[in-house]
């Protein structure tokens, strides 16, 4: 059993803002050298980046690493080595990470982007509260959004062009998340309301 990442919740606290939630963040260790890595995982669809575009803005410009950069068409999951090369590596020795980015249209890795050693960074994705990554997380974050909802927002949002893909993807996910959960371990959960979002205490406060 893994354990907690020391975020003590009472058991009479409220939900929490994002704005708190960004204050706890920021106060956490650091977990990888300088870095407060927080990882930002839920099904596709769940709303990560739009979550995560927020939570950057109250970290003060928080640099987001998006595992869709990470990712290929080849490599769905199977991109562990390259994140751990080319951009934990990096940041645990507390110098800027470079990455190469793929083009999920033109089929291949495409350029490059730096990620800096900045105090919080975000890493948002399905997978990012995978097995291996979990040990250099200071925080894990939960979209709670239900897998059919998710999907069928996802699949809404990038229109029929892109069915095929994601029939394969249904089952990728599924597979991955079988094998690999990550909400058992989030600290935190994430739930989208009609007034903005409310922060809950994840499965791994319990611990």
């Amino acid at each position: 059993m893994e354990h907690s990442r020391g975020h003590d919740w009472a058991g009479n606290e409220q939900p929490l803002s994002i704005a708190a939630l960004a204050g706890r963040l920021g106060g956490g260790a650091p977990s990888l050298g300088p870095v407060r890595l927080v990882g930002v995982d839920g099904h596709a669809g769940s709303g990560k980046t739009t979550f995560c575009a927020a939570l950057s803005g109250l970290l003060g410009g928080a640099p987001v690493l998006h595992l869709d950069d990470i990712a290929s068409h080849e490599a769905l999951f199977a991109w562990t080595d390259r994140l751990s090369a080319q951009v934990l590596s990096p940041l645990a020795a507390g110098r800027p990470a470079r990455y190469e980015v793929y083009d999920w249209v033109q089929g291949r890795y495409d350029g490059s982007r730096v990620l800096p050693a900045a105090p919080v960074v975000l890493v948002e994705g399905v997978g990012a509260g995978r097995r291996a990554l979990r040990p250099h997380l200071s925080a894990l974050v939960w979209m709670d959004t239900g897998r059919e909802p998710a999907w069928a927002r996802g699949r809404l949002r990038d229109g029929p062009g892109l069915s095929e893909f994601w029939s394969g993807w249904m089952a990728a996910e599924s597979r991955h998340f079988s094998m690999d959960p990550a909400r058992p371990y989030a600290d935190f959960l994430v739930r989208e309301g009609r007034e903005g979002y409310e922060v809950l205490p994840g499965p791994a406060q319990h611990h």
